[in-house]
C-alpha cells in the first residue's frame, strides 16, 4: 500500500510562538480549520505527547472519524499520529524567519480500505490539497491578527 503525502508551506508575519499557539490552542484552531472538520479532545485538551483527540468530518449520517495522539511536541512543532479510515501523521513545523515564521504542514497517510482509497484518490485528493492550502491562508490571517493584538 502506497503512502500518500501532501506537503505545503506558507510564510507568516508573526512570531513562531504565536503561530505555534494558533496551531495548538483549541479555540484558535476552530478559527482556521475547515468548518466541516470538528476536533474534540479525549479527556482534557492538550498537545503534550500522549494527548488524544478525534477529528470528525461533519458529513451527514457517516461522520468519518480519525483518532489522534500527539507523538512529538516541542516549541514550534507538533506531530499528530492518527488512525481511522486513514492511518498516518500530520506534522506542523514552525521555522523562524527574520520577520516571522515559515510554517510547514506535512500530511502523510495511507488508506487501508481499497474502496475508500479509490474514492479518496478519485474524488477527494485534489479537494484535500486545496483545503489544506486554504487552511494555511486562514491560519496566516489569524496568526498575523493575533500578533498585531499583542
Amino acid at each position: 500500500m502506497l503512502v500518500s503525502q501532501l506537503k505545503q508551506s506558507i510564510d507568516i508575519s508573526a512570531s513562531t510562538d504565536v503561530v505555534d499557539r494558533c496551531i495548538t490552542d483549541q479555540t484558535l484552531m476552530r478559527r482556521w480549520l475547515n468548518p466541516l472538520l470538528h476536533c474534540e479532545p479525549i479527556g482534557a485538551w492538550s498537545t503534550d505527547v500522549g494527548s488524544r483527540s478525534r477529528f470528525i468530518i461533519q458529513i451527514p449520517l457517516v461522520k468519518p472519524t480519525l483518532y489522534n495522539v500527539v507523538i512529538e511536541r516541542s516549541p514550534g512543532l507538533v506531530v499528530w499520529e492518527f488512525q481511522g479510515f486513514f492511518h498516518g501523521r500530520d506534522r506542523w513545523e514552525c521555522q523562524p524567519l527574520d520577520r516571522g515564521t515559515h510554517l510547514i504542514n506535512h500530511f502523510e497517510f495511507k488508506i487501508p480500505n481499497p474502496v475508500v482509497r479509490w474514492g479518496f484518490n478519485t474524488f477527494a485528493f485534489t479537494l484535500t490539497q486545496k483545503d489544506m492550502q486554504a487552511q494555511l491562508h486562514r491560519l496566516k490571517r489569524l496568526a498575523e491578527a493575533v500578533e498585531k493584538q499583542e
